[in-house]
């Protein structure tokens, strides 16, 4: 009888202007080396409908695609959960990459008996000029204890100490939770602390993206940073994690 891989499910939402960017994101995938049985697949959703994103993508079996109207990133991560395989989802946005071995400390982190439920790393911004940046002030690698995240981000002006972006979690909880947030940006913020509510973290020490800096960029807009719609995300995004939090219940994920 032949084995069942362990599958990790890697979650990429694009639209057609960073879609350039998919075949650098496929490289870094591809450049994955996992523990014995265990393998990837690429669950890549266009936020639209258009001709532009398929042709950029390769010709493996491992990876699929998927396409719906425009809603942005959380709409279209959360429709890719409906092909999302395996037991953990890994967040990987098109236009950043992992770094060597990203995914094996993201599995050793979650399987090696440490109760987190979620994993978490450093990152490098990418400028782009091809240098690398870090950030400083990251925590010390291990456990994330629930509640923490929450506290460091109302202290630090809605900025959390781990990167969205680098998310690893259990596909369960990922569901139980609805998935990413149904907002215009920080949606990946409001699933982190929603996560964070309910259960305990794991954070990496050793950088596992490549964050792109370019002018295109979601974040990079005018939009992102206006004063109003700011406020408005984040009082939602914390009465989430404070309601989640009130209801005292907490997943331990299962041994074994």
């Amino acid at each position: 009888m032949v084995a069942v891989p362990g599958i990790v499910s890697v979650v990429t939402a694009v639209h057609a202007p960073g879609a350039r960017f998919l075949p650098e994101a496929y490289r870094s995938l591809a450049d994955q080396r996992l523990p014995g049985g265990w393998d990837w697949r690429w669950v890549v959703q266009e936020d639209g409908e258009t001709d532009e994103v398929r042709p950029l993508l390769p010709d493996d079996p491992r990876v699929s695609f998927g396409q719906g109207r425009p809603g942005r990133a959380g709409m279209a991560r959360t429709l890719a959960l409906s092909r999302a395989e395996g037991e953990f989802v890994k967040v990987l946005d098109a236009d950043d990459q992992l770094t060597p071995g990203a995914l094996a400390r993201d599995l050793a982190a979650l399987t090696g008996g440490s109760g987190a439920a979620w994993a978490a790393s450093a990152v490098l911004d990418l400028l782009p000029d091809g240098s690398t940046e870090g950030f400083p002030g990251d925590p010390a690698e291990g456990p994330v204890e629930r509640g923490s995240v929450l506290s460091s981000w109302r202290a630090h002006d809605f900025l959390a100490p781990v990167h969205p972006a680098t998310l690893c979690v259990r596909r369960d909880l990922l569901l139980a939770l609805g998935g990413w947030m149904a907002l215009p940006a920080s949606e990946d913020t409001g699933l982190l602390l929603a996560l964070d509510a309910v259960s305990r973290g794991w954070f990496t020490a050793e950088h596992g993206l490549l964050y792109r800096k370019w002018p295109g960029q979601v974040t990079a807009a005018a939009a992102h940073t206006d004063r109003g719609e700011r406020a408005a995300r984040m009082a939602v995004v914390e009465a989430r994690a404070l309601s989640l939090a009130r209801t005292g219940w907490g997943f331990v994920p299962p041994r074994g």
